[in-house]
């Protein structure tokens, strides 16, 4: 006899059991053994949560799951990332905390997904375009763009001439994550602003390995010029 189904709480739990655990990657491979579908509803919601590790993990395992789920059924993938999209969306009725980092890694981990909404992501940053206005979501999507950026390069450095502006942000965050973009992408055009930025003494939070830490927006700033190609001395 199939043993029997899980009801969606139950599942809950579970996923939020796994994602708490102190052996994330192998919490993540259970995850991964669960039902796709059964598992987004609770990934989603932990997308909200104010527990920042719970959020990342969260993050982290969205990107697994549907990376996985592309492979087999990229329709059902597609739908998860529209609805991450209508999460952005004015006429949704929410915020969209956490989406738009959602979609960056999960473009990060899928090539397939990556071509085919890289430009929506990007969208995001224009004015012309799906502009994000609180500054908390921009800093959530520049942190997707550069986790994009970390795995695809090549795919987001069109977006320079967009994310530059976000440099000059009054925010610390978006300033931030702006200048690390800079630095991935090895974005010389960035160069003055990012000399101009080596004194800003400014403390955000951005999150590595799942994890938000500390950092100033002046080390970004010359970590990233460290980054670009050497000045040609004629």
């Amino acid at each position: 006899m199939e043993p029997p189904k899980q009801g969606g709480r139950a599942i809950k739990r579970k996923v939020l059991k796994l994602l708490k655990s102190q052996d994330f990657d192998r919490a993540l491979k259970d995850i991964g053994g669960l039902p796709a579908r059964r598992v987004i509803n609770p990934l989603f919601s932990f997308l909200y949560n104010k527990d920042e590790a719970l959020k990342w993990a969260a993050i982290a395992a969205m990107g697994a799951i549907v990376g996985r789920l592309a492979d087999e059924n990229m329709e059902a993938a597609r739908v998860i990332m529209r609805r991450l999209m209508w999460n952005l969306n004015d006429e949704s009725g929410g915020i969209g905390w956490g989406s738009p980092e959602a979609m960056g890694e999960i473009l990060s981990v899928h090539e397939g997904l990556a071509k085919e909404y890289v430009h929506i992501l990007i969208s995001y940053t224009r004015e012309d375009g799906n502009y994000l206005e609180y500054e908390s979501l921009q800093r959530g999507l520049l942190w997707g763009i550069g986790r994009l950026a970390q795995a695809r390069p090549e795919l987001v450095k069109e977006a320079v001439t967009h994310i530059m502006p976000y440099m000059h942000s009054p925010d610390a965050g978006v300033r931030g994550h702006a200048i690390w973009i800079m630095g991935l992408l090895e974005a010389e055009e960035a160069r003055s602003e990012l000399e101009a930025l080596t004194e800003d003494e400014a403390e955000f939070q951005m999150a590595l390995d799942r994890r938000p830490i500390d950092r100033r927006v002046k080390e970004l700033a010359k970590e990233a010029l460290k980054r670009l190609p050497s000045k040609r001395l004629d």
